[in-house]
């Protein structure tokens, strides 16, 4: 869509609103509203100004003006404003040389498939995320000095069958670890997510499946069509905002936290990926599981820097408390064909056209910009260096003897420990100026405020465990 569509379709949907969308480092998407007589011609020009300082982990008071650039080909209406409203998302632009600021998210995913195309190595690299989230009826919590609780209220939940509500307790619910794939009413949720499918469709986003995900209490999953990087981080910021609002509309409230229930599978985004070029997919070979040795070489540079993608892929101190033995979760820094604990599995296909990459261990809290930039060079840093991963494991890793245990490596265990290899192995996210040193620095700074903020506040479990000691 070029500049010209965008003010067609202004005036074809009699819009009066146009809402300018950016994403801020920890993934979160901002946004800025003008009247649609002030939306000309020269927003494509000039951008939109604004205060770059009060963006968490961005510029100092001192140097805070920048510049929105909005991208026609993202223009959208929005489903859900009472006005007729466009979005569109914008790159975020330093008015002083009219370059990509550093520390914009989607500068750097700009930056990551340019610098794709200038190794010679590929032109197009593909992905494709399933983000898993959780629907509830309701979520309260509180945190100050005289202690601390959250209560989760799902009627979906295994811990409401002794609950009475409004119309009775109509007792049709999964027990934990038991959502997948039931059909209504054990699934509560399906026009809930039928709903959000048809939203997304009508923003461009093309949706392939949905279904309710394992854990009990509302979990599920909307499948969308892959694409290439920067469009797919683009839509999954539309998939979040989608699900959160249809969520609302019904009464309801949706989470991407990786692990909001003790005792319950938590949520991920398996994310797919694949390199191309000249429309040619170089995953497809005749190795293991159908792969080209660019393939394995490109699992190699996964696995030999998932502690610090850890960071950017798994964002959150709550991410940790999903990536722990018997839920499902990918703990082991292996690849392989058929186990689903694997950090890298090759998904059986009909074509080779459709061979791919899945890796398994980011969840949906992380920013999908620097998460599919990260994955990228991580992968080409294999590719380039011929790191190979090794044998597969095609064995059930969970049952694995002690000694064959101690042979595979895991990802991080926690949030510090990820920013820690982070900041130790940096080399490969700042190869063609892809991450700057300045803003994987700033990256740090800003999530060891929440280590910190973590580490200080005390936790129900510890009366648990200490109280009487």
């Amino acid at each position: 869509m070029a500049a010209a569509d965008v003010f067609k379709l202004l005036k074809d949907n009699d819009v009066k609103f146009v809402d300018l969308r950016f994403t801020d480092t920890r993934g979160k998407e901002q946004h800025v509203t003008v009247p649609v007589r002030a939306f000309g011609p020269e927003k494509f020009e000039d951008g939109h100004a604004f205060d770059g300082s009060s963006i968490a982990g961005w510029k100092g008071i001192q140097a805070s003006d920048m510049l929105l650039m909005p991208d026609p080909d993202s223009a959208r209406l929005d489903p859900f404003s009472d006005e007729p409203t466009l979005n569109i998302t914008c790159d975020v632009i330093e008015p002083a040389d009219g370059k990509g600021y550093d520390r914009d998210p989607r500068t750097i995913a700009k930056r990551a498939e340019a610098y794709l195309k200038s190794t010679g190595i590929g032109d197009t690299a593909y992905f494709g995320p399933e983000p898993e989230f959780f629907i509830f009826d309701g979520v309260t919590w509180n945190i100050d000095m005289s202690g601390c609780f959250v209560k989760i209220s799902s009627e979906e939940a295994p811990w409401s069958t002794g609950k009475e509500f409004e119309g009775g307790n109509m007792a049709h619910r999964p027990p934990v670890k038991g959502g997948y794939f039931p059909v209504p009413p054990v699934d509560s949720l399906q026009d809930i997510r039928n709903a959000m499918c048809l939203a997304l469709e009508q923003q461009g986003v093309e949706v392939e499946v949905h279904h309710h995900e394992v854990a009990a209490a509302g979990q599920n999953e909307i499948g969308t069509k892959f694409n290439s990087l920067v469009k797919r981080a683009d839509w999954m910021q539309i998939l979040k905002y989608t699900v959160w609002n249809v969520a609302h509309s019904y009464g309801k409230t949706a989470t991407f936290m990786p692990k909001p229930i003790v005792g319950d599978n938590g949520s991920g985004m398996h994310v797919h990926q694949s390199v191309w070029k000249g429309g040619q997919n170089l995953f497809a070979g005749n190795g293991y599981a159908g792969l080209s040795e660019l393939a394995l070489y490109y699992i190699g540079g996964i696995i030999k820097h998932a502690k610090a993608l850890n960071a950017i892929t798994n964002p959150g101190t709550n991410s940790y408390k999903r990536l722990v033995p018997g839920f499902e979760a990918p703990i082991n820094l292996a690849y392989s064909a058929k186990n689903r604990s694997a950090a890298c599995r090759i998904p059986y296909v009909a074509s080779p056209k459709a061979r791919r990459v899945e890796v398994r261990f980011p969840d949906p809290t992380a920013n999908p910009y620097l998460a599919f930039a990260a994955m990228l060079m991580a992968g080409l840093d294999g590719v380039q260096k011929k790191i190979h991963p090794g044998d597969p494991i095609d064995k059930n890793l969970y049952d694995l003897p002690p000694e064959e245990v101690k042979k595979v490596p895991h990802p991080c265990a926690s949030l510090d420990e990820a920013l820690e290899n982070l900041d130790k192995n940096r080399e490969f996210l700042t190869k063609g100026g892809v991450f700057s040193s300045d803003m994987i620095d700033a990256y740090i700074d800003l999530k060891m405020e929440e280590v910190t903020r973590f580490r200080m506040t005390t936790h129900p479990v510890e009366f648990d465990m200490y109280y009487s000691a």
